[in-house]
């Protein structure tokens, strides 16, 4: 059985950690509320720009193409996977991983090269010699990312694809942020533009086709909408992977201080049970000493 000075040296261990798991809740809690009404005000944007260029490009003569909504081969393909920097957020970073391990095995016959965003993403998968074509690490840590770093991203994807005629496709991997405990992994193609973007009322009604008169030629409308649909989309995809791991480490870390809590309250009952039986032994040692005297 363990000494009182053990136990007691556990204690103000646990206590210690506690302190950290209570400190990080408070931090994500906030950063979680700047996060979670950024996603808010990006979604509407990103979804209608995706419906309304999605039923022009339905509307184009037959003779028109572009880079980025002709569809291609299906033979090489460029994985876009946005994880988090650091840790201690529950099963966040385990989900997207086993999310992007499952699309590779999905697609044995394809050629997959990756864009890691994100730490554990990079580390994760150059451990298992990925192609790792291009990697950005510190966008999603710092708890806020700009515009002007997801056109970085953006503009990285683009070129890639407008540029190499042996890619065919580009997916994007990320947590879409529902609530505090709930995330979900979308798996979205990126590239080639092929349709409207989904929407988050998924069991609503479709809307019937619009009409659209056009001022310019759909090459000058499409030269500059596309590029910014995609821009707009990594952008969203970025605001949705920070607000859904300050979600998730904000629920691991409560989940931990309450273990802690429980953990404490275990040690002190053991300490408590065993300072009672040594004081019990040191009683009967004084009374069969007294009664042997």
């Amino acid at each position: 059985m363990a000494n009182l000075l053990d136990i007691r040296r556990r204690i103000k261990s646990v206590k210690n950690t506690q302190q950290i798991t209570k400190a990080m809740k408070m931090v994500s809690a906030a950063k979680l509320k700047r996060a979670s009404d950024r996603v808010v005000n990006a979604r509407p944007f990103a979804n209608k720009m995706g419906d309304v260029l999605g039923e022009l490009s339905g509307q184009t003569a037959e003779d028109f193409h572009h880079p980025l909504l002709d569809p291609r081969g299906d033979r090489r393909y460029l994985l876009v996977l946005v994880t988090a920097d650091k840790g201690l957020c529950g099963a966040f970073n385990t989900n997207l991983l086993k999310a992007a391990q499952n699309f590779v095995k999905e697609h044995p016959e394809q050629s997959i090269d990756l864009i890691a965003i994100g730490r554990k993403g990079r580390d994760f998968f150059r451990r298992r010699r990925a192609v790792i074509v291009s990697e950005y690490v510190g966008l999603t840590g710092k708890g806020r990312v700009e515009f002007a770093e997801a056109l970085e991203v953006a503009h990285d994807v683009i070129k890639r694809f407008t540029e190499d005629e042996e890619l065919d496709k580009v997916f994007l991997i990320f947590n879409e942020f529902k609530s505090v405990l709930t995330q979900r992994v979308v798996v979205q193609q990126l590239l080639p533009i092929s349709g409207a973007a989904d929407s988050d009322d998924a069991g609503a009604a479709p809307e019937e086709m619009k009409e659209y008169i056009y001022e310019q030629t759909p090459a000058e409308i499409f030269s500059r909408l596309l590029p910014r649909l995609v821009e707009t989309q990594i952008f969203r995809a970025l605001l949705e992977s920070i607000a859904s791991e300050q979600g998730a480490r904000m629920t691991a870390m409560d989940a931990a201080s309450k273990n802690a809590g429980e953990l404490i309250s275990s040690l002190t009952l053991n300490m408590n049970r065993v300072r009672q039986a040594a004081i019990t032994r040191e009683i009967i040692e004084i009374v069969s000493g007294a009664a042997a005297l």
